[in-house]
């Protein structure tokens, strides 16, 4: 039981857990959605505009200070901040530096979130995001 113990423990050391080093964020940056707004009733497609105050918008893999590209996130929480976002339904990726999209969202109640992400996807230090809207979709 004893050898089990050490190989495991040594494992653990061999392989830290994934995570990247973070990009510093500008104080009092901040993402915003532009349209559509809180509360609003939209119908599909619901076309989403992107806001971003004291940074600037860069494609991924731009590595640029001060600079970022967004993702929406759409019915989900938060992704863990030092990994890049994740890339799926929930979680769209912007990574053209595109500052406003059209998606398609079936009927009913919709949150939706930015989150900016460095040149690696990763959420900069500390993480860059606009408040979670509440949309209708008819």
């Amino acid at each position: 039981m004893k050898l089990a113990a050490i190989a495991l423990t040594f494992v653990a050391l061999s392989f830290p857990a994934l995570s990247q080093e973070r990009t510093p964020a500008p104080e009092g940056a901040r993402a915003y959605i532009i349209s559509p707004q809180n509360g609003a009733t939209v119908s599909s497609p619901v076309q989403v505009v992107f806001g971003l105050e004291g940074m600037g918008v860069a494609p991924a893999g731009v590595e640029k200070e001060k600079t970022g590209h967004h993702h929406l996130i759409i019915d989900a929480d938060l992704p863990a901040p030092n990994e890049p976002v994740p890339s799926d339904d929930n979680y769209r990726h912007f990574g053209g530096g595109q500052t406003q999209t059209t998606v398609e969202l079936a009927p009913g109640s919709h949150t939706l979130q930015l989150i900016l992400g460095d040149h690696n996807h990763v959420p900069h230090d500390p993480p860059v995001v606009s408040q979670k809207i509440n949309i209708t979709v008819q």
